[in-house]
């Protein structure tokens, strides 16, 4: 089977999940598929920071710096989790396509078990979740996708961490992919690529 590539004039920002970072899962096969395809330039895969406000102004940095990378004209975001509700931001504030991996519908209502430390999975750091995080979360809120054809999604149904249904009540207008089974980190992500790439270079 061909590998599926990215046009040249095509960026990509990845948004890793709450408390996950560059080293996770898909993060890393990303890079490495776009290592290995020559399309290295294309990809950006930010660090994201505890805080909300932070992280937000991060992705849109890491957008605009694609937008500006010579030979890219059009640049992309895919959020899992927490990122997607990031990149649900993102998508109808800068006018740009999206794909949601099982993301965070109201992540402002399911964290308040977290208040308090917690300990990130890869850098091994303690963050403490306090109520401003969480009212930064929620000023992140779209009540309404507006281009309901910029934004893919992509459900696993039995995603452990995340209720499936709310996504599909909230992406109902959204062009979609929905799968029986699966889990929150989404199974097989890597081979969806083909159907994410001609997401992005539709019209």
């Amino acid at each position: 089977m061909t590998a599926a590539l990215l046009p040249s004039h095509i960026g990509c920002v990845y948004l890793h999940g709450f408390l996950s970072s560059p080293a996770s899962t898909k993060a890393q096969q990303l890079i490495q598929y776009f290592n290995d395809h020559g399309m290295a330039n294309q990809l950006a895969v930010p660090t994201l920071a505890f805080a909300p406000d932070t992280a937000i102004k991060q992705a849109q940095d890491a957008v605009v710096a694609l937008q500006h990378t010579e030979g890219i004209t059009k640049v992309f975001v895919i959020g899992s989790s927490l990122g997607g509700y990031y990149a649900t931001y993102l998508s109808q504030a800068l006018g740009i396509k999206a794909v949601l991996i099982n993301p965070a519908v109201a992540p402002y209502a399911l964290l308040d078990k977290y208040l308090g430390p917690n300990q990130h999975f890869y850098d091994g750091q303690t963050y403490v979740l306090e109520m401003n995080h969480i009212e930064q979360l929620r000023h992140l809120e779209v009540d309404q996708i507006l281009r309901p054809s910029d934004v893919f999604l992509l459900l696993q149904t039995a995603d452990e961490t995340l209720d499936y249904s709310l996504a599909c009540a909230k992406y109902s207008q959204c062009p979609s992919w929905i799968e029986a089974g699966g889990n929150h980190s989404f199974v097989n992500f890597m081979q969806r690529l083909p159907m994410v790439f001609h997401f992005v270079c539709s019209d």
